[in-house]
């Protein structure tokens, strides 16, 4: 009896601590759907191509020329939208709606207030530089240092800034800042060019996921003549990156040309490691065949020699036996793996590797657990339990101090599952602290690096404006030889200008007629630009009304429906007349975004007759649209019942066309008179626009639009637009 209470408070006590765990991660995602978008810069209108677009964890693609992307994804996923040209942009999908991405392009960095210079030795440039290499990866402020002490020597060459600042980068990148690594780099190739460096800058954009800019620049690098190590690191850094973006396909294609050169170069190390990417990207195709294939080459290849990628090849080909349940060949490979590593150096291998002896030890047992060879298990775990704890792997100590606990209670060893157990959560409870330690010291690097990476760039900002200075000394000197010369040419240029002056004045006397066409031409420009911010300040107040009254979901859809309208008229907006085909659309949706806010009052049909040539017609843009408007606003809107509203395109003759707006509002006469005070001081200026632009356009093209405004009721109820449009 005690053993079954003892077994049921372990057991809640375990659903608890699981439980918070779960309770940090996202909640599960809805079904896959497929997301549009733009990416537009916000201070040119532009699309914006080659930005990277990815689903975390998920799916990737890029923008094309037109800046449009189309990417899967599910309900709650997170979109980052990255460039090298602008902020990283962050979305949460909630539904399958079209987004649009407006982005702010960079600037020149902001420079930090540089601190007061200190008098510092005078060592050679390369003293620095050796002390920055000999430090970095304990202290990375003391590696910075020497850096910036380097490039404060006042004779330093091109050359030596270019290995500077290369150094600088690759700094960044130890320590995974890889978007400053990414500007150090190009500070490098700036001051010289390097091949080496530009492999590096591919590397850094791949690291920091900027993976259309890897791709462009590795592929220009696969063009150039490289050095034999060169071709071979940039063909499998394409691959790479190919493969991080999910083009399984060509990742294979260079791994393959990659592997190629190994194996007829017999370094036998980078053929195994190429061998096991083939087959993973072989895997990730579902081509199962052939990942075997790959995955025993790599596996025959290892056992040529003892050594890191050696054991890193075993270790893969294990992972795949394990997803594919073959527990004893898993098993012995991790097993030879782990022997390997005791006769390697493995000082580079941190925890975050998959290589670590502390969990490869904590998969034999799991391999073990999942045949059910408990007593087979339990020194595995005890040994994964031990090297974390060793080397300060607080994650794999704290799995593996779980399972054994698990593995105790399901063998009702409940003493030690017990002992296990609270092992666990000291170690939970650990983990937390470290956690909130090690954010605290990435923030803390984060900064450091920011303000020191701030005064390098004050520095070079310093060079280039001595550079400036010693031009303009050049310059000025230049400038008082030119100034004798300069004055003769102002006299015969005074002379050019007199004559330049008449001919204007002869050119426009005779272009008066020109003239009073292109004021025409203005005027029709300033009553379109008054027309489109006055259409859309009434939308937007329709937006406003639905925001005012909390109804966020109604608001989304008219302003989804809104922007489609818009994106109708900005594209006719530079036009004096546009086709009749294009006008009866947009009048469409104008009128049914009218009518999804005021649905309560009013009807509507729209009816075109079908022996109307809607193409051969042509029509000022938005001339319909104030009729409509005013039919909706000052007709129907005061009635206390439901109005009608009707709108109708015929064809009167070969050469005339006839559209008529009609509504069974209170009319004119009583509309003016329900106006509010306000309302009366305010002119409104479409209707006035509408009539300006119709008595120019007629004196322009000759008489093709007529407007006639009449009741319908003798008792000056409703209100008909008759627009009479005739052909060219």
């Amino acid at each position: 009896m005690f053993n079954k209470i003892f077994t049921l408070v372990l057991i809640l006590s375990w659903v608890s601590i699981h439980a918070q765990e779960r309770n940090s991660f996202p909640a599960e995602k809805g079904p896959p759907i497929m997301v549009r978008g733009s990416v537009i810069d916000i201070e040119t209108l532009e699309p914006v191509p080659k930005v990277n677009v990815e689903i975390t964890g998920g799916s990737y693609t890029t923008t094309g020329p037109d800046g449009e992307f189309r990417i899967r994804a599910s309900v709650g996923d997170e979109l980052v939208i990255r460039s090298t040209d602008f902020e990283t942009q962050y979305y949460t999908i909630k539904d399958n709606q079209r987004i649009r991405v407006e982005v702010h392009s960079l600037s020149n960095p902001i420079i930090l207030d540089e601190a007061e210079d200190s008098e510092k030795p005078k060592q050679i440039f390369t003293d620095y530089v050796q002390k920055a290499r000999a430090v970095y990866k304990q202290d990375v402020s003391k590696g910075i240092d020497n850096i910036a002490l380097a490039l404060e020597i006042k004779t330093i060459t091109e050359s030596e800034r270019a290995i500077a600042y290369e150094l600088l980068a690759d700094i960044n990148s130890y320590w995974k800042q890889y978007d400053l690594a990414i500007a150090n780099y190009k500070s490098s190739l700036k001051s010289e060019y390097k091949k080496g460096a530009e492999i590096k800058l591919a590397k850094a954009y791949f690291n920091n996921k900027n993976y259309q800019e890897s791709i462009d620049l590795y592929q220009a690098l696969l063009k150039k003549e490289l050095s034999f190590e060169q071709n071979l690191e940039a063909l499998e850094g394409l691959g790479d990156t190919y493969k991080a973006t999910a083009a399984f396909a060509k990742a294979i294609e260079q791994y393959k040309k990659a592997e190629r050169i190994a194996t007829d170069s017999s370094i036998v190390s980078t053929a195994t490691r190429l061998n096991t990417k083939i087959a993973e990207s072989y895997d990730q195709i579902g081509n199962s065949q052939k990942a075997i294939t790959s995955y025993n080459k790599a596996l025959n290849l290892s056992n040529q020699e003892n050594s890191e990628s050696a054991a890193r090849s075993k270790v893969k080909v294990a992972d795949y036996y394990n997803a594919t349940r073959q527990f004893d060949e898993e098993i012995k490979l991790r097993k030879e793996a782990l022997q390997e590593l005791r006769d390697v150096n493995t000082d580079s291998i941190t925890n975050d590797d998959v290589l670590t002896p502390q969990k490869q030890n904590y998969k034999i047992a799991s391999a073990y657990v999942d045949q059910r060879k408990f007593e087979e298990a339990i020194p595995f775990f005890e040994k994964s339990i031990n090297e974390a704890a060793n080397k300060n792997d607080l994650v794999v100590e704290k799995d593996a101090t779980r399972r054994l606990s698990e593995l105790y209670r399901d063998k009702e060893d409940f003493d030690k599952a017990a002992e296990s157990y609270e092992r666990y959560k000291s170690l939970v409870d650990q983990g937390y602290l470290i956690k909130e330690q090690e954010l605290e010291s990435r923030i803390r690097l984060g900064k450091i690096n920011a303000e020191k990476q701030n005064r390098i760039l004050s520095l070079e900002k310093d060079r280039e404006l001595n550079e400036e200075r010693y031009d303009l000394a050049f310059q000025k000197q230049k400038i008082i030889d030119e100034r004798n010369n300069t004055q003769r040419l102002i006299i015969g240029s005074l002379i050019v200008v007199a004559l330049s002056l008449l001919i204007a004045a002869l050119a426009m006397y005779r272009s008066s007629k020109r003239q009073k066409y292109a004021n025409n031409l203005l005027a029709l420009k300033s009553l379109r630009s008054q027309m489109n911010p006055h259409f859309i300040f009434n939308a937007l107040n329709s937006v406003n009304s639905f925001i005012a009254t909390n109804d966020e979901r109604t608001a989304n859809k008219y302003l989804s429906d809104f922007s489609s309208l818009m994106r109708s008229v900005l594209e006719n907006s530079e036009e004096d007349f546009i086709p009749l085909s294009s006008e009866i659309e947009l009048i469409k949706k104008y009128t049914m975004l009218e009518h999804f806010r005021f649905r309560d009052k009013f009807d509507y049909t729209l009816t075109v007759d079908e022996n109307l040539a809607i193409d051969e017609f042509q029509i000022p843009p938005m001339l319909l649209q104030p009729y409509v408007e005013n039919a909706v606003w000052h007709g129907m809107r005061y009635k206390e019942e439901k109005g009608l509203l009707h709108i109708n395109f015929s064809q009167k003759d070969a050469d005339t066309a006839v559209i008529t707006v009609t509504d069974d509002g209170v009319g004119r006469e009583r509309s003016k008179a329900m106006k509010t005070d306000n309302q009366k001081k305010q002119k409104s200026k479409g209707m006035g626009n509408i009539k300006k632009r119709i008595a120019i356009l007629n004196e322009m093209y000759g008489d093709r639009v007529d407007v006639v405004i009449t009741d319908v009721f003798e008792n000056g109820e409703g209100t008909k637009v008759t627009l009479t449009l005739k052909k060219d």
